[in-house]
């Protein structure tokens, strides 16, 4: 299901971090009490009264264009509108309603996005009095609010999800579809790879307006098999300087892998792995998706016999966190192995939705303990009870312990090698939820 998103927006120093932070029960956001220090947007998964969303955190929007550095937080602003569902408009009801405050209300009405107007540092019922200037700004009436001190904070999350569109019609296609989001940076060939696809296999193609903004979810059938395609190439807004910044793009991709089954993170085999190709994979890796990595350009690549093994070492070395997620060099421009897409797809597509009987899980504990015996602390041994797995895409197992606290990051790693090798698992994500048997912790 897509995942609504909320952005909090506003001048720079109301509050938007630690908003933010309060919101999600964490000091995720740096906090400075110094305007621009939210240089990039932050988001965090959040729920509140069952409705999951994305929260995000932006930086501040300035009138003044006299540098750079200002501009590019004003645009990263800009841009969170444009794909956010629901917008958290916030003021300083300590400074009270400034210029600057009503350039952003005019930004916010032009994009026509549901706006929830919440007036911040507003420690005391006797402060409250100071929104009522606000309303001038058109938005409705203003939610009063301390983020420093939870105040106020459940009726701004009531107001947002009372904004959100019905569940029934978040999704497009049937359950049989095959969700493929087409990942990674600018002008790495993602939407090229998907024209490339279309263009030799097309059987039966309907392009519909996906729900990221100006993306195409385009539906695809190969060999019996349907797909859905989503692209999340190309910002909305035109101009050198939104091409040029590549985070800009992650909105994007983290609205696609929240409705995706399988993530390809395309990376330009020319060009080479960037920081930027990892910060892709990650969100791909947060989301649960199955992924794999997909080099495109491959045609213009100086190469031997050697090359695409030293390049895929490449990706493992760099990709230490995914090993387990498949390799496949391609060339859109020249359609080679393009269309092994679509079947590497379904494959790690199949291994994402597997399940592992009961019986099968414990025997493999078993074996797995007896070869390593689990880690101690101060005298006491970690006891693994039972496990079963709890769910799918991706696959999550509960494991029982006599205290969860035993449970060393090293051995869960050593755990999740025995099940890949018994299982496979190729190209999903698999995950743990080590839970303790007794609450006296025996």
């Amino acid at each position: 299901m897509n995942m609504p998103m909320v952005a909090i927006v506003g001048r720079a120093n109301v509050g938007k971090s630690t908003l933010f932070n309060r919101l999600i029960g964490q000091r995720l956001s740096i906090v400075e009490d110094t305007p621009g220090v939210t240089r990039d947007r932050l988001y965090a998964e959040m729920e509140w009264n069952g409705k999951s969303f994305q929260l995000i955190d932006t930086g501040g929007i300035e009138l003044s264009e006299e540098d750079e550095f200002t501009n590019l937080i004003r645009i990263q602003a800009e841009l969170a509108i444009d794909e956010a569902d629901v917008i958290i408009f916030l003021v300083d009801g300590h400074d009270g309603l400034v210029e600057t405050d009503r350039a952003v209300a005019d930004l916010l009405r032009k994009s026509k996005k549901p706006t929830i107007l919440a007036v911040n540092k507003l420690d005391h019922p006797t402060h409250h009095m100071h929104r009522y200037e606000f309303y001038e700004l058109g938005f409705g009436d203003p939610i009063a609010v301390s983020a420093e001190h939870g105040l106020g904070t459940g009726d701004i999350l009531d107001a947002v999800v009372s904004e959100f569109p019905e569940e029934e019609n978040a999704e497009t296609g049937d359950h049989d579809t095959l969700r493929i989001a087409f990942i990674g940076q600018p002008n790495v060939g993602k939407s090229s790879l998907v024209n490339a696809l279309l263009g030799e296999n097309r059987v039966m193609v309907s392009d519909i307006a996906g729900t990221t903004r100006d993306a195409i979810d385009t539906f695809l059938e190969f060999e019996g098999n349907q797909f859905q395609l989503i692209d999340t190439a190309g910002l909305r807004k035109k101009g050198k300087i939104y091409e040029n910044i590549e985070k800009y793009s992650m909105l994007r991709a983290i609205r696609a892998l929240s409705r995706a089954d399988v993530a390809m993170v395309v990376i330009d085999g020319k060009k080479g792995i960037t920081e930027q190709d990892k910060r892709v994979a990650g969100y791909a890796l947060d989301a649960g998706c199955a992924i794999a990595m997909i080099v495109n350009k491959w045609d213009i690549v100086e190469k031997d016999d050697k090359t695409a093994h030293q390049f895929t070492q490449k990706i493992r070395t760099q990709f230490p966190f995914m090993r387990w997620a498949p390799v496949l060099f391609v060339s859109a421009k020249t359609g080679q192995r393009v269309t092994k897409i679509l079947s590497l797809a379904s494959d790690i597509a199949n291994y994402h939705s597997m399940r592992i009987s009961t019986s099968t899980v414990n025997h493999l504990l078993q074996e797995a303990m007896v070869a390593v015996s689990p880690p101690s602390d101060k005298g006491r041994r970690l006891r693994i009870y039972y496990g079963t797995q709890v769910s799918v895409k991706p696959p999550t197992f509960a494991l029982f312990v006599n205290d969860k606290e035993l449970m060393h990051f090293s051995y869960e790693r050593y755990l999740e090698n025995q099940f890949r090798e018994a299982f496979g698992f190729e190209g999903t994500p698999i995950r743990f939820s080590v839970r303790n048997k007794n609450k006296d912790k025996d």
